[in-house]
């Protein structure tokens, strides 16, 4: 699986929005996943089966 970016666009209880940055799909996956820290508007980095949260 190839590395991807996406922008946390909305949180809906348990569960988080990412809008790919490269394509605009949205996915949704279990708030629990995303590293602490990660808000509306983070950029998020995906490699390896792990979410980071880029600067």
């Amino acid at each position: 699986m190839e590395p991807k970016d996406y922008i946390l666009v909305r949180i809906e209880g348990e569960y988080a929005y990412l809008k790919d940055i490269m394509t605009d799909n949205e996915m949704f996956i279990a708030l629990a996943l995303l590293p602490e820290g990660a808000d509306i508007g983070s950029k998020i980095h995906f490699e390896c089966f792990e979410y980071t949260i880029e600067q």
